[in-house]
């Protein structure tokens, strides 16, 4: 398991920066990616100081001849890509009233879009390996929604299709796709919570991004070799609830 090679997108800060430091204590290499180069370098560092190794990579993903450039270089600089982990993505909550076609693009390339482009590209390196694993971050909101989320929930329920479609396309040369669903994964400090924020779950506490590192970790695990095309949803047991307002 040790001396791969993983690229983890949006890796700056949140969730990305806890999957990539969690693949740099597994002994991986990870290239850290992000389209603030000051936060890539600060996660890249921060995995090189607790003993792994890491390089960041100004990416943004929206821009297809990013994707191609940081594809490109790993492969020139190390041969192979073993772990490619789909995480970047852009959230925004507005009235479909008010949601121009612009902001509806932007989210759409850089949530839907970039997961295919990058895809695409990371897979022309591993199908000449015949193995490799891609991760895709969708969201619970791809099958549950509150108001004025239309262009974020499209683009996550896009992401899961897009899943098993690349599963699909992919299988001849060796490569599994799957993503992971997290619910309410709280990136700030905990102390802002409150206890009923906790209790609504069934695992009675908020998601923390070492939840969904372990997801990629495992699902990336190289004896994990029977799980292609799925989502797996990490929420604590929320879409599984019955609620009834009294």
């Amino acid at each position: 398991m040790n001396k791969r090679i993983i690229i983890v997108t949006g890796a700056g800060q949140g969730i990305g920066a806890k999957i990539a430091a969690e693949y740099g204590a597994n002994g991986d290499t990870v290239i850290v990616t992000d389209k603030d180069e000051s936060k890539a370098n600060e996660t890249a560092t921060c995995i090189i100081n607790n003993g792994g190794k890491a390089h960041s990579i100004l990416c943004d993903v929206r821009k297809e001849d990013h994707i191609k450039e940081v594809v490109s270089y790993v492969e020139h600089q190390f041969g192979k890509i073993d772990v490619l982990i789909n995480n970047a993505g852009l959230s925004v909550f507005t009235s479909p009233f008010d949601l121009s076609v612009e902001k509806w693009d932007e989210i759409q390339h850089t949530n839907v879009r970039s997961v295919f482009l990058f895809s695409r590209e990371a897979a022309k390196v591993m199908r000449k390996q015949k193995k490799g694993s891609i991760v895709n971050i969708a969201s619970t909101r791809a099958v549950m929604s509150e108001p004025h989320s239309e262009a974020y929930a499209a683009s996550k329920g896009a992401i899961v299709s897009l899943t098993h479609a690349l599963a699909a396309s992919f299988q001849e040369d060796g490569i599994q796709v799957n993503s992971v669903s997290p619910g309410w994964i709280h990136t700030g400090d905990r102390v802002e919570l409150r206890q009923v924020d906790h209790d609504q779950h069934f695992s009675k506490r908020v998601g923390e991004p070492a939840d969904i590192a372990r997801a990629c970790l495992f699902l990336t695990n190289e004896s994990n070799t029977f799980i292609n095309g799925e989502n797996i949803t990490i929420d604590g047991g929320m879409t599984r609830k019955m609620i009834y307002e009294h």
